[in-house]
């Protein structure tokens, strides 16, 4: 099943200085943080924030192109987690055919953001990030590892700056 989210926040990990998305169930106080990198989250906070460039950034110009053969993005759906590495797919209709392509989760939601189209998350996903946040310490062992675990643990959604990098 899919479950809608929104973007509650983007952040920066202060340990590592990693940009963090954080996508918030719309119908529920899940939240899961997603580190991606700063040239998407630039990305993706230019889209929040309505910024436009005089020329096209990536995402805009791959933007142009869709829309240069009549297509649309119809979704995003972060559908997985495989060895802490997320996965996402892309939606695309146009009158002829539909089809969906593998994307970094990064890449889809600033391509979403700039269609204005729905974000979706797996129940895969949630499952995985539950087990991560009910018992962190069954997963990861290094002191390094022990002290991310901490960190999340001790997470909340005031913790985070609204679309603040």
């Amino acid at each position: 099943m899919l479950h809608e989210v929104s973007i509650a926040g983007l952040t920066m990990d202060p340990t590592s200085n990693t940009p963090i998305i954080i996508l918030k169930l719309v119908s529920g106080d899940q939240a899961i943080p997603i580190w991606i990198g700063l040239l998407e989250a630039t990305s993706i906070a230019s889209a929040l924030q309505d910024i436009k460039f005089d020329r096209p950034m990536t995402h805009d110009l791959f933007k142009n192109f869709v829309k240069n053969i009549k297509m649309e993005v119809s979704k995003v759906e972060v559908c997985d987690i495989q060895d802490n590495t997320f996965y996402a797919k892309i939606y695309f209709t146009s009158k002829e055919t539909n089809f969906s392509i593998d994307a970094r989760p990064s890449d889809a939601i600033a391509i979403a953001l700039r269609f204005q189209a729905p974000i979706y998350v797996d129940d895969k996903v949630l499952e995985k990030s539950q087990m991560v946040e009910a018992d962190p310490e069954m997963l990861v062992k290094s002191e390094e590892g022990e002290k991310w675990a901490e960190y999340l643990e001790k997470l909340s959604p005031e913790d985070f700056g609204k679309y603040k990098i």
